[in-house]
């Protein structure tokens, strides 16, 4: 079982701050995500400002596009990203012209999804998914519980690389061992840490506790 890589998500609403943050956390990461938040309110320029702090970084849009899946795309590529997201209701032209243009596409997870749903992203080919509880979800009392980790271990099996993501700290990193998860996707646990670089660290060394 491979070490899940750590990704840190950008969700801020102004470009300088998530500028702010990245330089205190960039080499600590993996993988870095210009947010869905960061995205709609600075659009593609953000993802050139961290493409080009970060040349040999994976850079991610964060886009959940659900439509003009091949613009989009190439709006994404041009700017500089190596992968971007489309949500899980997108329609499977949508993926099949927005997978052709990056080099990797994920499928946000939200809402009624269904194992049939994931079957057709495998027959076009998809790899990745996102299991995702919604900062909306969590502010309504959700937490992480066996039937979201039940649902990640059957995509597992079903061969797809499952990040995860939804006010993840290091202390709950642990209810996540024994699965095989892709990454794992922090945002405010380590951006709003006091300090953002030695929370980065925990989280890996968290990481290296389980896999």
């Amino acid at each position: 079982m491979s070490k899940p890589l750590l990704q840190i998500a950008l969700d801020n609403s102004v470009l300088s701050d998530a500028i702010s943050s990245i330089r205190q956390v960039g080499d600590e990461v993996d993988i870095i995500e210009a947010g869905t938040i960061l995205c709609l309110a600075e659009g593609m320029e953000a993802v050139r400002c961290l493409r080009a702090m970060y040349p040999n970084k994976i850079i991610l849009a964060d886009t959940k596009c659900a439509d003009a899946g091949k613009t989009v795309a190439e709006n994404c590529a041009r700017a500089g990203a190596d992968w971007m997201t489309v949500i899980c209701s997108a329609t499977i032209p949508t993926m099949v012209a927005a997978k052709k243009e990056v080099k990797d596409l994920q499928v946000e997870l939200y809402g009624d999804w269904t194992y049939e749903h994931a079957k057709a992203w495998k027959e076009i080919g998809l790899q990745q998914v996102v299991y995702h509880q919604s900062r909306d979800a969590l502010l309504a009392g959700e937490t992480w519980g066996e039937k979201y980790l039940e649902k990640i271990k059957k995509l597992v099996e079903m061969g797809f690389k499952v990040s995860v993501t939804g006010g993840l700290e290091k202390e709950s990193l642990s209810l996540f061992k024994g699965i095989a998860v892709h990454a794992f996707i922090a945002g405010r646990g380590i951006r709003d840490a006091k300090d953002p670089a030695k929370a980065a660290r925990e989280f890996k060394e968290e990481i290296a506790k389980y896999w």
